[in-house]
């Protein structure tokens, strides 16, 4: 007997919830058409007389009573109806229930969006009083949370029309959340969904070039940049609203370092990308300083990849880099760094030997033949000339084992020394 009654309940609860939202489906789907050839003063007095006609409190007073769970759907229903037909006052209060009974569930958040609570949210961000933007703001980061679904319901509703335009009129704390909230909505970048808008990647940068912007709305601002990047279309608006300058002082903060190498990363291999980081009068000193950062492998192996998509097939960043003492840099991570980090400088070190090669070729210099016909002051120039690049190369070669010793040394692992100064004689290294 108590099966049955317990399926009977199940059953009746069922019944009555669905038959509560679609009652409310039908309300909110009310002909707009109609409405509008009426006075306000009387189109809202019958809207709202339409709207209790529901009767929710009594076909879900008992229900509440019987299943403890199922008084969210009362509450639900209050806050509904205050952002939709209620006061300034009221809607926040709503919107501020709204952000509470959003973050209990994935399930209450996809209701919550059928019932149409986002489009008066995204209404209010545009709102002139800042505690009310910001309640909206924080009830959509609660409903965006987890659902594709009603983060493309807050593009759609205009959201990225709302930002604001000056990034100085806007207080640090609120600046966070429209972050925080843009963050969640770029997770859409590797969907079918668009997400093109004039606003929003101009609001991303002046947030992360912003003095005032804490080192949270930077990473955040940053994560965007780093999932819009991902799409190769959206690299044209990354880079002509400016993003490659704030990204490359993004990139030297160790902080934030990882994830802007990683944006800068996913532009350079686009022309354009390229074109932006070879003008940048921060590169290539820049990079070669990210390589010296020991104790962030991740940041030498992502620094190392951006140079050796600088340094492919152009000759005049090769002597850009050399000039600037890339060189050595190299041997180093060559020697010391992560097993991707050595891979990807032994190649550009190649490189740079190759070019060198190229440029001694055989009318280039002296030859061999022609050094019995030269005078013997020319002899003693070329013998003299010899023995200092020999002094030369000893001293670079002294210089980078005393460095390869102190580290091992600190390193407190004397036992490496031996194989690292096997692998760095000048038989194997040239440079």
């Amino acid at each position: 007997m108590s099966k049955r009654s317990d399926s009977f309940n199940n059953w009746f609860f069922a019944c009555t919830k669905l038959r509560f939202f679609t009652r409310m489906r039908r309300f909110l789907r009310l002909n707009a058409a109609e409405r509008q050839r009426k006075p306000p003063e009387k189109r809202r007095e019958e809207v709202v007389d339409s709207y209790r006609e529901v009767k929710v409190e009594d076909c879900m007073a008992g229900e509440s009573r019987d299943y403890g769970d199922a008084g969210w759907v009362v509450v639900l229903h209050r806050s509904v109806k205050r952002l939709h037909f209620g006061s300034w006052e009221e809607k926040e209060a709503a919107a501020e229930e709204i952000q509470r009974l959003a973050g209990e569930g994935l399930k209450r958040r996809r209701t919550m969006a059928e019932l149409g609570v986002i489009p008066p949210l995204v209404e209010m961000v545009g709102s002139q009083v800042v505690a009310r933007r910001r309640m909206a703001v924080r009830a959509l980061i609660e409903l965006a949370n987890g659902s594709f679904a009603n983060k493309a319901l807050i593009v759609e509703a205009g959201f990225f029309s709302k930002l604001p335009e000056k990034i100085e009129s806007v207080d640090e704390t609120h600046k966070q959340e429209l972050a925080n909230l843009i963050l969640s909505i770029s997770a859409l970048a590797n969907s079918q969904f668009s997400l093109k808008s004039t606003r929003m990647i101009p609001f991303v940068v002046s947030a992360l070039e912003s003095s005032s912007s804490n080192i949270d709305t930077k990473e955040s601002c940053i994560s965007i940049l780093h999932n819009l990047s991902s799409i190769l279309d959206n690299a044209g608006p990354i880079i002509s609203s400016g993003a490659i300058e704030a990204l490359m002082k993004s990139s030297v903060e160790t902080l934030t370092s990882e994830k802007a190498l990683a944006t800068l990363g996913n532009l350079v291999v686009t022309s354009s990308g390229r074109k932006a980081l070879e003008h940048s009068p921060v590169v290539p000193e820049a990079f070669i300083e990210i390589l010296t950062w020991e104790e962030k492998p991740k940041c030498q192996e992502l620094s190392s990849y951006i140079l050796m998509i600088l340094v492919h097939q152009s000759s005049f960043q090769r002597q850009k880099m050399a000039k600037a003492g890339i060189v050595q840099v190299l041997l180093e991570v060559a020697l010391l760094g992560s097993p991707l980090a050595q891979k990807r400088a032994l190649k550009i070190l190649q490189w740079f030997k190759n070019e060198r090669q190229m440029r001694m070729g055989p009318h280039s210099g002296p030859q061999v033949g022609r050094v019995a016909f030269s005078s013997p002051l020319n002899q003693r120039d070329l013998v003299e000339g010899k023995r200092l690049m020999n002094s030369m190369v000893r001293q670079s070669l002294y210089k980078n084992m005393e460095n390869i010793t102190r580290r091992a040394n600190a390193a407190g692992d004397p036992s490496k020394m031996k194989a690292l100064a096997i692998s760095s004689s000048s038989k194997s290294l040239t440079y």
